[in-house]
C-alpha cells in the first residue's frame, strides 16, 4: 500500500525555459457517491464510478521559467481569474509533490465538450487532465515513472484539486476509498475496479438529459462540508461502504435490477443528505422529478431495464445496457426530452 511519501517528490529537475503539454481526461458518474470527506481531500466513505467517453475536458498548459510564479486560466479561450486564483492555489499545494511547479508561470487553455459547473463532474475532468499535464511536465524535465507510478501520482494530484477527479484517470469502473473487499484500494488515489464483472456492464450506455445548464446554486465544495455536523453522515458513510460490496457482487453477477436498485437508491441519498443538511438546499428541478417519474412508469409498464443517477446537480443520467438501446433510445427522445432545459443531452456510456 502506498503512503503519501510515495509521492513527495526529490528529483533533480532538468529546468527547461519552457515548453507545452496537453492532455484530455473524462468525466465520471459515481453509482456509489462520495459524499463528505476530511482534511487534505480524504474522503469519509469508497466510492465507485463509471468513466465517460465523449464527456470531457481537453487542458494545454504552456509554461515559462519565471523567478515568480503566475497561472492565468481561460475557458473556451475568455480569461477566467476566479479558475486562475484557484488554480493557483492549488498549485502552490502540491509543491512537495511536483517541487518544479513554482520555477515557471502558466497559461492554461481547456475546454469542456459538455456544461460547466452543472453536475457532470466538470471539476472532475477538469484537474484530471491538469494532473495529466503536470506529470508530462514532470517528465520533460527529466522524472521517469514506472507506468503503474504515473498513473498513481497522475490520480494522487487530481484528488488534491478535485476528490473524485481521482477516479477519472481510469477507464471503465474506477474505485477510491478504502474498501476490504478491494486490497489495493486507497484514499489517496483511485484504482481500476479489479474483477472481472458480466456482460451486461461492459458497454453501459449514459444519456444526460441537461435539464439545468447553469451553474449550481451550491458547490460541491460547500455541500461536502455542510456534512461536517450532518445528523446522518454516520450513518451515510457506513451505508456507502455496505453498498460498495453490494455493487462488488452485483457488478460480477449481472443483475440489471440490483444493479438499478442500488445506483436511483444511492442518488437520492445524495440529494436526501442535501435535502437535510443545515441549511438544506435543493439542486435537482422540478423538471428533475418529473423526468424521474416518467422513468420510474416506463420501467414498470415496460419491464426495459432503464435506470437513474444523479450527481450534484439536476441533470439526470440514464443508464441502460448497449443490447437494449434502440428501444430504450426513442422512449428517451419522445418522452424525457421534454424536461430538459433546451431539449438538448448528451449520448454517452462507459467501455471497460
Amino acid at each position: 500500500m502506498m503512503t503519501e511519501q510515495n509521492f513527495i517528490s526529490e528529483f533533480p529537475y532538468n529546468f527547461v525555459e519552457k515548453g507545452e503539454v496537453q492532455a484530455q481526461c473524462s468525466s465520471n458518474i459515481a453509482l456509489v457517491k462520495y459524499w463528505g470527506k476530511y482534511a487534505n481531500q480524504i474522503p469519509a466513505n469508497p466510492s465507485i464510478s463509471y468513466t465517460l467517453t465523449n464527456s470531457c475536458t481537453q487542458t494545454s498548459i504552456q509554461f515559462e521559467k519565471a523567478e515568480k510564479m503566475s497561472v492565468k486560466v481561460f475557458l473556451d479561450e475568455v480569461l477566467q481569474e476566479k479558475f486562475a486564483e484557484k488554480i493557483e492555489k492549488y498549485f502552490n499545494s502540491i509543491q512537495k509533490y511536483l517541487p518544479f511547479i513554482t520555477q515557471y508561470q502558466y497559461v492554461i487553455r481547456t475546454h469542456n465538450s459538455f456544461p460547466h459547473s452543472s453536475g457532470i463532474a466538470s471539476s472532475a475532468s477538469g484537474f484530471g487532465a491538469i494532473a495529466l499535464c503536470l506529470i508530462e511536465i514532470a517528465e520533460q524535465l527529466g522524472e521517469v515513472f514506472p507506468s503503474e507510478m504515473k498513473k498513481r501520482k497522475a490520480s494522487f494530484l487530481a484528488r488534491l484539486g478535485s476528490g473524485s477527479a481521482c477516479r477519472s484517470l481510469y477507464g471503465g469502473l474506477a474505485v477510491w476509498g478504502k474498501h476490504e473487499k478491494i486490497h489495493e484500494s486507497s484514499d489517496l488515489y483511485a484504482v481500476p475496479f479489479p474483477f472481472e464483472i458480466h456482460e451486461n456492464f461492459k458497454k453501459i450506455q449514459d444519456t444526460v438529459l441537461l435539464i439545468h445548464e447553469g451553474e449550481k446554486k451550491v458547490s460541491s465544495t460547500v455541500g461536502h462540508k455542510l456534512l461536517e455536523n450532518h445528523p446522518y453522515a454516520q450513518v451515510r458513510f457506513a451505508e456507502a461502504y455496505k453498498n460498495l460490496a453490494s455493487m462488488i457482487d452485483i457488478l460480477r453477477s449481472g443483475d440489471l435490477e440490483a444493479f438499478g436498485q442500488l445506483v436511483e437508491h444511492e442518488a437520492l441519498t445524495l440529494h436526501a443528505m442535501m435535502l437535510t443538511s443545515t441549511p438544506a438546499f435543493i439542486l435537482m428541478k422540478p423538471m428533475t422529478v418529473a423526468a424521474i417519474e416518467k422513468i420510474w412508469n416506463y420501467r414498470k409498464l415496460t419491464g426495459q431495464p432503464l435506470y437513474f443517477t444523479l450527481d450534484a446537480g439536476a441533470n439526470i443520467h440514464l443508464l441502460y445496457p448497449e443490447k437494449d438501446k434502440n428501444v430504450i433510445f426513442n422512449f428517451i427522445k419522445n418522452d424525457l426530452l421534454k424536461y430538459t432545459e433546451n431539449g438538448d443531452y448528451i449520448r454517452d456510456e462507459s467501455r471497460l
